[in-house]
Order: C-alpha cells, then structure tokens, then sequence
C-alpha cells in the first residue's frame, strides 16, 4: 500500500511542478514534471500487474 501512496505522490508531484514550469515559463520545470509524471504512472501501472499476478495466484 506504501509503494502505492508513494507512486501517486510522485505522479501529483509532477503535476505540480509541471503546472509552476507552465505559468513560470520554465521548460526545465515543464519538463521535470513530465518525466515525474511518467515514471509514477508507469509505477502504478506496475503495482497493478502485481496486484493481478497476486490475485490469480491466491485463486489457485
């Protein structure tokens, strides 16, 4: 659950940063979000799979 609140975080924190690099101008920032964003979403995508590959090995 952690690694969940975590990832969300990640994703939310690169949201706002990418919002600030907008209404700065600042592409480094714009950039940085972006990127923060990706990897939290690719991480959630992540614990999602775990999630499924746990629940059918439960089944079994």
């Amino acid at each position: 659950m952690n690694d969940k609140l975590e990832n969300k975080g990640e994703e939310l924190k690169g949201r706002a940063k990418e919002a600030v690099g907008d209404a700065t101008g600042n592409e480094q920032w714009q950039a940085e979000g972006k990127s923060d964003q990706a990897k939290g979403s690719l991480k959630q995508a992540g614990e999602k799979i775990k999630d499924a590959v746990k629940g059918v090995t439960d089944k079994k």
